[in-house]
């Protein structure tokens, strides 16, 4: 049996919850350049 929701699917409306969205990417993505670069670091120690 198949389930359909009810209530349609609310995404991101407020500047506030946009802004933290902004926020949270950015913040992974340095992330993941720092990760990198400490990666790249110890292969390059080999």
């Amino acid at each position: 049996m198949l389930v359909s929701a009810k209530r349609p699917i609310q995404f991101l409306t407020s500047p506030q919850e946009l802004a933290m969205a902004d926020l949270a990417f950015v913040v992974t993505t340095v992330a993941v350049f720092a990760l990198v670069a400490v990666i790249a670091r110890g292969v390059t120690r080999l």
